[in-house]
C-alpha cells in the first residue's frame, strides 16, 4: 500500500504566508521561505505554494520566491498561481518547482491540461479544484473561490483525468479554515471515481480529522494549512498517531 502523505500549503500574498476562513479574512502566518525550511526539516512529504492573487491580478507566479523556496527544501514541490500556459510551466521548473498545480486556467482552456501532460509528463501536473455546495450540487469555483461556474465537481474531475493530470487537489470551500473536518464524503466519492490521487483540502483542525480524510475519505494526501503555520499540529506527531491506526506513513 502507498504511504499517505502530509501536505503543508502556503499561501502566497504580497510575497507573505497568509491564511484566512472560506477564502476570506487573511491574516499574516509568516515568511514563506523560512516555512517551507521548516516544514522540509520537519517530516512533510510534499509543499505545495499557491499564489492565490496571481489570477485575480492577472500576474505570473513570484519566481523569486519560488527559487527561494526550492534552494531550502529537499522535499518535493508543488507551485500554482497564474499558471496559463507552457511557458509559464517551464519557467517555474527551471525555478526549482517539481510540479505545478492549474486551477482557473485549466477551466478555461481545458486543452492546456493535455499540453502540460504531453511536455513535462502527468506526474508533473497538478489539477487544483476550489468547490462548494450549491443547491446541493459540488460547482467549481475559479479565481481564488470569487467566480462560481456551473461546472459539476465530479464531471469536471473525470475530465481532467483524461487530459492527463497526475492528481488533483480538491479543496472544499465550505470547509476551508472551519477546522471541522474535510469534506468526506466527496473525496470518497472522488477517490472511488478516479484512477489518480487525490489530496484533500480544506478543514483541517486536529490530527483526528487526517484519520478520517484517510480511512473515511480515501485520500491519497492531505494538505492543511493554519494548523501548520501555527503550530497546533506538529507533523511528527501526526504521523506517529496515523501509523497507529494503521495508515501508512513516511516517518
Amino acid at each position: 500500500m502507498l504511504t499517505k502523505r502530509i501536505i503543508p500549503c502556503l499561501d502566497i500574498k504580497n510575497g507573505r504566508t497568509v491564511k484566512g476562513v472560506n477564502f476570506v479574512g487573511l491574516r499574516d502566518a509568516g515568511d514563506p521561505i523560512a516555512l517551507a525550511k521548516l516544514y522540509a526539516e520537519s517530516g512533510a512529504d510534499e509543499l505545495v505554494f499557491l499564489d492565490i492573487s496571481a489570477t485575480e491580478e492577472r500576474r505570473k507566479t513570484l519566481t523569486d520566491l519560488v527559487m527561494g523556496v526550492a534552494q531550502n527544501v529537499n522535499i518535493p514541490f508543488t507551485v500554482g498561481g497564474g499558471i496559463s500556459s507552457v511557458e509559464d510551466v517551464d519557467t517555474l521548473l527551471k525555478c526549482g518547482a517539481d510540479k505545478v498545480s492549474v486551477n482557473s486556467s485549466a477551466v478555461k482552456n481545458p486543452e492546456l491540461i493535455n499540453q502540460l501532460s504531453a511536455k513535462f509528463g502527468s506526474q508533473c501536473v497538478v489539477v487544483a479544484i476550489d468547490a462548494k455546495q450549491i443547491d446541493g450540487q459540488w460547482r467549481v469555483h475559479l479565481v481564488g473561490g470569487k467566480e462560481p461556474t456551473t461546472l459539476d465537481l465530479f464531471q469536471w474531475a473525470k475530465e481532467v483525468e483524461k487530459r492527463g493530470a497526475g492528481e488533483i487537489l480538491f479543496t472544499s470551500m465550505d470547509h476551508d479554515g472551519t477546522k471541522d473536518g474535510f469534506a468526506n464524503q466527496a473525496l470518497a466519492r472522488l477517490s472511488e471515481e478516479l484512477n489518480i490521487a487525490v489530496i484533500a483540502s480544506g478543514g483541517a483542525g486536529k490530527a483526528e480529522h487526517f484519520v478520517d480524510a484517510f480511512i473515511k475519505g480515501k485520500a491519497d494526501a492531505a494538505l492543511a494549512a493554519s494548523v501548520f503555520h501555527f503550530k497546533e499540529i506538529e507533523i511528527i506527531a501526526l504521523k506517529e498517531l496515523l501509523q497507529s491506526q494503521g495508515i501508512p506513513v513516511r516517518l
